[in-house]
């Protein structure tokens, strides 16, 4: 039977027990990769200047109690939000009508459509596509009603670069020894059992692997080795929660993997000229390895997903570049755009009716996962002359009424949000309301407030903290009417193209409770487990 919440856990530690849990805890992490590079206030580049030291990531000392009901509910409708994502992604008509509304206003999703209409001109040669998904939520409960169940409440869902699917297995596994060996106090009182398990690197991988051997044979003559390659920022802080999967393929599925900076793409790969070879494989060069040629098969993006990524136009030419190759990419530049917060925005507000068209596809609807979806999201709205888009600019422009809200742009990764007070300003700073629809604004979800440690950078902090949950997906689709195989074509139709489509474990990214953001790598959060309640 689950544990009910205990208001005198995390239990207090002696010094003793407290010295030997940070020592067990900086030991076990440290050996197992759960790591990530100094930041440069710790550690100074005249300190480390061939970056070769490491770190504990930021880490709960403690597994933090989670509602069941809310975890189960979570990971039981990620394989319903892969497949909704993946037929908006391939939803080209739809799709520009929901860019359209925001091109004039946000140059980075500007030019990220004019990389899908370079290559849409010159024509698509793959037409698989892999996603590797992490919805995130936020428990709610009714303040009018603090007795009622707790439920969780969508804060977004990310459709590239999708992190911490290493970490979150390392952070599970350290907080089970933790367990088992002792290191928690005699006071502790947690059932095993109450401590899931959490296989996001096999399961990710698995996602990988999948795309490797759907890209069929060489398309090359000779035929050359095939490969996956991660494109990465460097330098990259996070680099193990990324090898943690590379070391995986290889050791696993015996893939071979590299990394390729972004600023790299375009002097480490090639594509043969069309007229020779019409299929455009993508062909790596490893610097290390200059003699040897491999035919990219998968392409992992770590990188390429906020405008910071592509400082000048060389970097927009890298990525029409891979896009255009035969490739699988994880994601496409559609899947990318699929994850902006205006498609959040125009599935969640009140009264939408594009949930239902996407969920009715092909006439075989359920409402009970329609219902099952809706319920988890929060009331978001646009910052248009739309009936739901002026209420919005009522409630972001009242300095009152917005202390329940927050303003979200069309990004990924931690800090660019705007919170509740702060709104009335900010929208100033954007001129014109016309230059507001940019922008979404989403009532603020309430979680309730739980205890813990946080241990970052040598430095522990306890106190009330909140829990994000991250629900992984994978999901492998076949891009419907475009060079289908005939054979496939009734058993993929049931499925809606779908190839491969699973839940792929959880992150749990825990905060101090006055933090606003939860970004981990953005320097908001810690990695954390959950301890089922």
């Amino acid at each position: 039977m689950a544990a009910s919440l205990n208001p005198e856990y995390p239990p207090h530690l002696g010094p003793a027990e407290f010295d030997n849990l940070i020592i067990n805890l900086k030991d076990w992490s440290i050996s197992n990769g759960l790591a990530v590079r100094p930041s440069t206030s710790l550690v100074s580049k005249d300190s480390d200047p061939s970056g070769v030291l490491a770190v504990t990531a930021p880490v709960t000392l403690f597994p933090s109690q989670f509602p069941r009901n809310c975890y189960e509910e979570a990971l039981a409708i990620q394989k319903a939000y892969n497949q909704l994502y993946a037929l908006i992604s391939q939803d080209e008509e739809w799709l520009t009508t929901i860019v359209e509304e925001i091109i004039d206003v946000d140059d980075f999703i500007a030019k990220l459509w004019n990389v899908h209409l370079a290559v849409k001109r010159e024509g698509y040669v793959q037409n698989i596509s892999l996603g590797l998904f992490r919805s995130d939520y936020l428990v709610h409960v009714n303040p009018l009603n603090p007795s009622s169940s707790p439920q969780i409440k969508q804060v977004e869902f990310n459709t590239i670069a999708s992190s911490f699917g290493g970490l979150s297995s390392q952070v599970s596994l350290l907080h089970k020894y933790l367990l088992s060996s002792g290191a928690y106090p005699e006071s502790i009182s947690i059932d095993p059992s109450d401590l899931p398990e959490n296989s996001t690197i096999r399961s990710l991988t698995s996602g990988l692997a999948a795309a490797f051997h759907q890209y069929g044979p060489s398309k090359t003559n000779p035929p050359s080795p095939k490969c996956i390659i991660f494109i990465v920022q460097d330098p990259e802080r996070n680099v193990f929660d990324q090898r943690l999967l590379e070391y995986h393929l290889e050791s696993s599925d015996r893939i071979r993997t590299f990394r390729v900076p972004f600023a790299e793409v375009l002097s480490r790969t090639r594509l043969p000229p069309t007229q020779s070879n019409p299929n455009r494989p993508l062909i790596y060069t490893p610097p290390h390895s200059p003699s040897t040629a491999y035919e990219v098969s998968v392409i992992y993006f770590r990188a390429g997903y906020a405008p910071t990524d592509y400082p000048n136009e060389t970097f927009w030419a890298a990525r029409i570049h891979l896009e255009r190759s035969a490739a699988m990419k994880c994601p496409t530049v559609l899947t990318h755009l699929a994850g902006s917060k205006k498609v959040q925005q125009v599935l969640a507000t009140p009264s939408s009716p594009h949930l239902s068209r996407f969920l009715n596809h092909n006439h075989n609807h359920n409402p009970n996962l329609e219902n099952q979806i809706r319920s988890t999201f929060a009331a978001i709205y646009p910052l248009d002359n739309t009936p739901a888009g002026k209420h919005a600019k009522s409630i972001a422009t009242d300095p009152e009424k917005c202390k329940n809200y927050v303003l979200k742009p069309q990004r990924e990764g931690g800090g660019n949000n705007i919170y509740r007070s702060a709104i009335p300003a900010f929208l100033k700073t954007l001129g014109e309301e016309e230059n507001w629809k940019g922008h979404i604004l989403m009532e603020i979800i309430e979680p309730p407030s739980v205890r813990n440690s946080i241990f970052r950078e040598g430095v522990v902090s306890s106190g009330e903290v909140i829990g994000e949950l991250g629900v992984y997906g994978v999901c492998l689709w076949r891009n419907r009417g475009k060079g289908r195989d005939r054979d496939r074509d009734e058993a993929e139709e049931k499925n809606k193209g779908i190839i491969e489509n699973w839940e792929a474990g959880y992150l749990l990214r825990t905060k101090g409770r006055e933090s606003e953001e939860g970004g981990v790598a953005a320097g908001f959060g810690s990695v954390d487990s959950v301890y089922l309640i």
